[in-house]
Order: C-alpha cells, then sequence, then structure tokens
C-alpha cells in the first residue's frame, strides 16, 4: 500500500497537489486532510505544504498554526510521526513551536523564486538518508519570508544537535554568502527537531521531481520518506 501520507490543506495552499503528485509518484498511499479535520489516525507521513495559509495575515504561518488540525499534528509529532514542512509549512511548523526560530522577510525585502543549490549537511535523517553524500540538490524556492532567524544559543544547538539539514550552497556544494538568497542566519535552507522526526525546508523538492520541471533532485527527499 505504500507510506499512507497525509497532504493538510489550509485555505490559501497551492502547492498542496504539487505535494500529492510527488508523493504518488513515489509510490506512497496519499490523501489531503483539510485543516478543519481533528484526527490523523492511521498515517505515517503528515505534509504541511507551501502556499499562503490564511493569506499569511499577520505573519506567515500565523494564523494557520491555530487551525483545528494543528493540535493534531503537534500531538502526532510528539508520538513520533514523521512531518514534513515545505515552504509555508515551515513556517507554520516554527509557529506552532515543532521547529526553533522563525522565518523572517527576505534580507531583500522581495519575493524570490527561482533555482538554487542546497548542500545537505545531515544523511542521518527519514528524510535524508537515501541522498549520496556530497551530492548538491537543485531545488526551487519561493518565497518572501524565508529569511531563517535563530539567536547565537540557538545556532549553536543546532549545530551540535546536529540538526541543520539543508544549507544554501554553490553548484559546487560550497556554503557561500554569495549563495544565500534570503540572508538565512548560517545559510541554513532547512532544520529538524531534536527526536529527528519533524523537518522544516524553504526550498521545493516537490517542484524538483521529473525531468520536465528543471530538475529530479527533490525525489531524494521523498524516496528518502519512503524507505526510512
Amino acid at each position: 500500500m505504500g507510506v499512507k501520507s497525509a497532504v493538510i490543506v489550509f485555505p490559501g495552499s497551492n502547492c498542496d497537489a504539487d505535494v500529492y503528485e510527488a508523493l504518488r509518484l513515489m509510490g506512497a498511499q496519499v490523501e489531503y486532510v483539510w485543516h478543519k479535520e481533528r484526527r490523523l489516525d492511521g498515517y505515517d507521513l503528515v505534509v504541511l505544504p507551501g502556499g499562503f495559509s490564511y493569506g499569511d495575515y499577520l505573519r506567515a504561518g500565523a494564523i494557520a498554526r491555530f487551525s483545528p488540525i494543528m493540535q493534531e499534528v503537534v500531538r502526532f509529532a510528539r508520538k513520533g510521526g514523521r512531518v514534513l514542512g515545505i515552504c509555508n509549512g515551515f513556517q507554520i511548523l516554527t509557529e506552532a513551536g515543532l521547529l526553533p526560530g522563525a522565518l523572517l522577510r527576505n534580507q531583500n525585502l522581495r519575493f524570490i523564486c527561482k533555482f538554487v543549490h542546497v548542500r545537505v549537511e545531515n544523511t542521518h535523517t527519514p528524510f535524508t538518508h537515501r541522498i549520496p553524500d556530497q551530492k548538491p540538490l537543485r531545488i526551487p524556492i519561493a518565497h518572501g519570508e524565508g529569511n531563517y532567524f535563530i539567536d547565537a544559543a540557538g545556532l549553536e544547538e543546532l549545530e551540535a544537535n546536529g540538526q541543520i539539514v539543508f544549507r544554501y550552497a554553490t553548484a559546487d556544494n560550497r556554503v557561500t554568502p554569495e549563495a544565500n538568497p534570503n540572508g538565512s542566519v548560517g545559510n541554513i535552507a532547512g532544520i529538524i527537531n531534536r527526536e529527528g522526526n519533524v523537518l522544516g525546508m524553504m526550498p521545493h523538492p516537490e517542484r524538483a521531481v521529473e525531468a520536465l520541471l528543471g530538475s529530479e533532485d527533490g525525489r531524494w527527499v521523498f524516496e528518502s520518506l519512503m524507505t526510512g
């Protein structure tokens, strides 16, 4: 039957169908779950997709954090269930307290939509264990509030615990200031919780699963989830 996966749909989600198709392509059993639902029984994986939940009023993810389904997402995560938040989903996970730090306005105060490269810093997670060592991933970003921030003590903790999973990098896998598209501290593009079952990332792996889309590197993330 494959990994039973829930794609949460909020008002304003616009990457839910992309995630659904990417998971289906990888052999998962996928279902949409509306934000007003309160149960996630029987799922192996929950994905919070990108978009502009509730129009990103107040700030990105701030209102979605109070959706009825989010109480269950928090319970699901705390019981060890795997949760993936992509772009707006990452923002929601920080607002809900499932991941540390915050996503701020891009440093240039403009919406950025382009392909970037990310270096995989931790291949020992359910989301990355299939990715070959030292392989940079070419994946698109599309966000206005992707500037990841955490204070110095928090950054030190992320480093010490191996919680930084992705960093913006060059095509030859070097982490440089020039490769940072939005001002994120430490070039951070994705982090995991201490328990290792909740990942948030700004790049969109679901938009890079077929050659027709310009890259297939996003498949590594989903293939990892299918076998993790």
